[in-house]
C-alpha cells in the first residue's frame, strides 16, 4: 500500500495566505471584521510568539555549535570577515537599487499638496513619538552601537529579542573560548549544546506544523485592520509601487547577479523555491528574528549549506543584514525630499545610502525599528523630518515585504559563504 504524498510546507503556507486574504476581504464586505479581530487574529499572534519563544536560545546555541565546529580561531576570523563583507556589499547594492528607482520614477513630484497637509496632521502624534526616540539615539556617542553590543547581564539580555546583538557577542565569545581550550575538558558542554540544538530544531518542526493556520490568521487580521485606509494607499500609490519595485528588483535582479559572481552556476528559481517557506513566514510575521528558525531549516535541509556555516552566518545576518530596510530607507528619504522640493546632489544621495546602511544595521535592536532610524537618515541629509508623517500610515505592509528581502539576502550570502568554504551539498538543490 502506497503512502500518501505529503503536501510540501510552502504549498500549505500559500493556501493559508490565500485563505487569510479571502477571509479578510469577506469580513470587510460582510461586516464581521470584529469577529476576525477578536477570534481569528489572536491565533496569528500566538504563532509569532511561538517563533519568538525559541529565537534567542536558537541564535545562541546555533552560533556556539557553528563556531566550535570550525576547529580554530583563524577559521573564525576568516569566516567572520567574509560574512560581514558580503553582508555590507549586499546592503550597498540594495540601497543603490532604491536610489536608482526613486530618481527614475520621481514619486514625490506627483504627491497632492492637500493630501500632504492632511496626512501630516493625521499622523503628527506618531511622527513626534518616532522623532523623540531618534533624538535620544542621536545624542548617544558615535560608538554607542559598539557599546550596546556588549551585555552587562546575559540573563537580562536573553529576556528581550531586541538584544540579539548582545546574545551574538556572548555566543561568539563563549564559542571562541571552547575552540581555544578544545579536548576533553569542553566535550561535556559541547555535547550538551549539540543536543540542545537538535532539540530546538525538532521544536521548530513542531511549530511549523501550525504555520498555515498562523499565516491565515495574521493576513485575515491585516486585511481587516487596513480596510479603512484605502484613501491613504491611493494618495501614496506611486511611492508604494516604487518601494515594491525596489524590493522586487533587489530579489530578482541584484541577488541573481550576486550569486552568479561568487557561485557561477546557480538556478535562481530553485534557490527561491528552497527558501519559500521562510519567505512566507517572514511576510506574515514582519520579523527576521521570528523567521530565523525556518530560515535555518530551509538553508540546511533544502539549500544544502552545512550546519556549521548556517549556524554562524544566518544568526549574524538576522541582526546586521537588512537589505530590504536599506533599500526602503533610501527610497523613503528621497521621496520625502521630492515632496518638499529639496534638491539632493549625487553626493548627498550617496551619503543617504551610507547612512541608510548604518541605520539598517542598527534598526533591529531599537523600539520602532526602521521608521525610528529613518528620522536619523532624514536629519543627516537635511530633509524635513515632518515628512515622516506622510509614510507612517502604510509602513506595515511595506515592512512585511522588507522582511522577505532581508531573509532572502541572508540566505544568498549564506549560500555564497557555504560555496566558497566548500561546505555546500549541491545535490540537494542545484
Amino acid at each position: 500500500m502506497k503512502k500518501k504524498k505529503r503536501i510540501p510546507l510552502y504549498l500549505t503556507i500559500i493556501l493559508g495566505m490565500v485563505a487569510g486574504l479571502l477571509l479578510g476581504i469577506l469580513a470587510v464586505n460582510l461586516n464581521f471584521g470584529e469577529i476576525v479581530t477578536n477570534w481569528v487574529k489572536p491565533w496569528g499572534v500566538i504563532f509569532i510568539r511561538m517563533l519568538k519563544l525559541i529565537a534567542v536560545p536558537l541564535v545562541f546555541v546555533s552560533i556556539v555549535v557553528g563556531i566550535s565546529s570550525l576547529g580554530s580561531i583563524q577559521k573564525l576570523g576568516t569566516l567572520g570577515v567574509k560574512t560581514v563583507g558580503l553582508y555590507f556589499l549586499s546592503m550597498v547594492g540594495s540601497a543603490a537599487v532604491g536610489i536608482l528607482l526613486v530618481n527614475t520614477i520621481h514619486p514625490g513630484n506627483t504627491f497632492p499638496e492637500e493630501k500632504r497637509a492632511y496626512y501630516m496632521e493625521q499622523f503628527q502624534e506618531s511622527m513626534e513619538e518616532k522623532s523623540s526616540l531618534a533624538d535620544g539615539l542621536k545624542q548617544d556617542s558615535p560608538l554607542q552601537f559598539i557599546v550596546d553590543m556588549v551585555p552587562e547581564n546575559i540573563i537580562s539580555s536573553g529576556a528581550d529579542n531586541s538584544n540579539m546583538l548582545q546574545i551574538i557577542f556572548f555566543a561568539i565569545l563563549l564559542a571562541a573560548a571552547i575552540v581555544m581550550i578544545k579536548g576533553e575538558k569542553t566535550a561535556p558542554f559541547t555535547n550538551l549544546i549539540e543536543s540542545l540544538h537538535e532539540i530546538l530544531l525538532k521544536v521548530i518542526g513542531i511549530i511549523m506544523q501550525f504555520a498555515p493556520i498562523g499565516v491565515l490568521a495574521l493576513l485575515a487580521g491585516l486585511v481587516v485592520d487596513f480596510a479603512a485606509d484605502t484613501d491613504l494607499f491611493t494618495a501614496l500609490g506611486l511611492y508604494f509601487i516604487t518601494v515594491v519595485l525596489g524590493l522586487t528588483a533587489t530579489v530578482m535582479i541584484f541577488y541573481p547577479v550576486l550569486l552568479k559572481v561568487f557561485v557561477k552556476k546557480v538556478k535562481f528559481f530553485r534557490f527561491l523555491k528552497a527558501i519559500a517557506p521562510a519567505q512566507m513566514v517572514a511576510f506574515s510575521t514582519s520579523s527576521s528574528a521570528a523567521t530565523l528558525p525556518v530560515t535555518l531549516k530551509q538553508n540546511i535541509d533544502e539549500l544544502g549549506v552545512s550546519e556549521d556555516i548556517s549556524n554562524f552566518v544566518l544568526p549574524v545576518g538576522t541582526t546586521i543584514n537588512m537589505d530590504g530596510t536599506a533599500c526602503y530607507q533610501a527610497i523613503a528619504a528621497v521621496f520625502i525630499a521630492q515632496v518638499f522640493g529639496v534638491d539632493l546632489s549625487i553626493f548627498e544621495q550617496i551619503a543617504i545610502v551610507m547612512t541608510a546602511i548604518l541605520a539598517a544595521i542598527g534598526s533591529p535592536g531599537i523600539p520602532g525599528g526602521s521608521i525610528v532610524m529613518l528620522v536619523i537618515v532624514l536629519s543627516s541629509a537635511g530633509i524635513p523630518v515632518e515628512g515622516l508623517a506622510l509614510i507612517i500610515g502604510i509602513d506595515r505592509p511595506l515592512d512585511m515585504l522588507r522582511t522577505v528581502v532581508n531573509i532572502t539576502g541572508d540566505s544568498a550570502v549564506n549560500y555564497i559563504v557555504g560555496k566558497t568554504e566548500n561546505k555546500l551539498d549541491t545535490s540537494k538543490t542545484f
